[in-house]
């Protein structure tokens, strides 16, 4: 097929795919030209796509049957390809993009990788084309929601086109908004306030998992977080939706605000839908700033973790170091408290060197409290010792 733009032949996974060639595109060394070509396909959103199949895997060993999916806005098909020839247990893909020379390459991309039969490509409005698979029999198993920016817009239609039981996954690139820089544009997109802390990107996954959860009540459907995680420009999540007005409510009772003290770095996390107006630290009594509503529920299930680790090993093509990193981390920390303390920060603050972070670790718990790392930052803590212990604990770790 001959495109009116430049293209060439990469592989990536278990797969070979045409997408263009974006150096014909680039205007400076520090160029993005990804969003000029005129189709989508964003390489270093491979590590997203590689833990996607892993998911997509995992999902299907626990439903034991075979999967309908669906990603509405596909780009060059890439992904939605991958899932149809690396996933044992797929059946059928329907893949859609608005933009008909995407929805052209998308085609070539299945005829390239003999999948016609499992692979189909339409070229309509998002939102038009999940809502065509609305009613209860023609419903995804699995919907993959990955927009340049916010998932915000495609929610409502997701979420209907969806199996109860299904899966759901978002990706959200636009982390000014969601980490703090502009909370008035959060609060617009997710309806919750974001706030610029150092735990700002946890901030974002849990303002995303909040709008989910909101929107999902609405149909009265719940929500369970399975598998999420940060990583460079955009947060990720993964979420089982089960039907009944019971489940919804009871989703919603992970629904609340962080309360942040920037003098002391005191956090708290309500559940609570209302928020009194202010709030006095009580630790040092300032008045405390609030994040949300936002989801305060898990986000993050240890046996799907485990799961997903599992199938890393049988998926010898997926050799990325970083996803096996990603996936021990989160499933360590499932279980921890909300927000997470970032030791230079600290350091900087009451201005002692830095310590390694296994030693304040390691301080932390001889004093009683539970302590891990985070996937969120490398130099992160999660812990429920109160800010004044983990600065006990920083201090200690220096010989103060």
């Amino acid at each position: 097929m001959d495109f009116n733009f430049p293209v060439e032949v990469i592989h990536e996974g278990a797969i070979n795919i045409v997408v263009p060639k974006f150096e014909a595109f680039r205007r400076g060394v520090w160029d993005y030209a990804f969003s000029r070509a005129p189709v989508f396909y964003n390489p270093r959103m491979r590590l997203c796509r590689d833990i996607a199949v892993l998911a997509l895997q995992s999902y299907q060993r626990i439903v034991d049957g075979e999967l309908k999916v669906s990603e509405p806005l596909a780009g060059c098909g890439v992904r939605g390809i991958r899932f149809a020839m690396e996933v044992n247990g797929v059946g059928a893909v329907y893949i859609n993009d608005i933009n008909e020379q995407a929805y052209k390459l998308a085609q070539h991309n299945i005829q390239l990788n003999n999948l016609a039969d499992k692979v189909f490509a339409s070229n309509e409005d998002a939102n038009l084309f999940l809502a065509k698979y609305a009613a209860p029999k023609k419903r995804f198993d699995f919907i993959d929601v990955d927009p340049f920016g916010s998932p915000t817009p495609y929610l409502d239609s997701a979420i209907r086109a969806l199996r109860d039981g299904g899966l759901i996954a978002l990706t959200a690139t636009d982390l000014a908004p969601l980490c703090g820089v502009y909370p008035k544009v959060a609060f617009r997109k997710y309806g919750g306030l974001s706030l610029r802390t150092e735990y700002c990107h946890e901030i974002a996954l849990r303002l995303l998992a909040g709008s989910l959860a909101m929107i999902a009540a609405k149909h009265e459907i719940a929500v369970r977080i399975i598998f999420s995680h940060s990583t460079d420009h955009y947060v990720r999540l993964y979420a089982l939706i089960n039907h009944g007005a019971r489940r919804a409510d009871a989703s919603l009772g992970n629904m609340g605000f962080i309360l942040h003290c920037f003098k002391c770095f005191h956090r708290e996390a309500h559940k609570s839908v209302i928020l009194v107006q202010s709030v006095t630290c009580p630790e040092c009594g300032s008045i405390m700033r609030a994040a949300g509503p936002l989801w305060l529920g898990e986000i993050a299930d240890k046996g799907f973790c485990t799961l997903m680790e599992e199938n890393l090993r049988i998926l010898k093509h997926i050799n990325d170091g970083r996803i096996a990193r990603i996936i021990s981390l989160v499933k360590e920390e499932s279980n921890a408290p909300v927000t997470y303390y970032v030791i230079d920060k600290i350091c900087d603050k009451i201005g002692i060197p830095i310590p390694p972070v296994k030693d304040v670790i390691n301080h932390i718990r001889e004093m009683g409290f539970t302590a891990t790392r985070t996937h969120f930052h490398s130099r992160g803590i999660k812990t429920d010792a109160p800010s004044s212990i983990v600065i006990k604990a920083v201090k200690s770790s220096v010989g103060l």
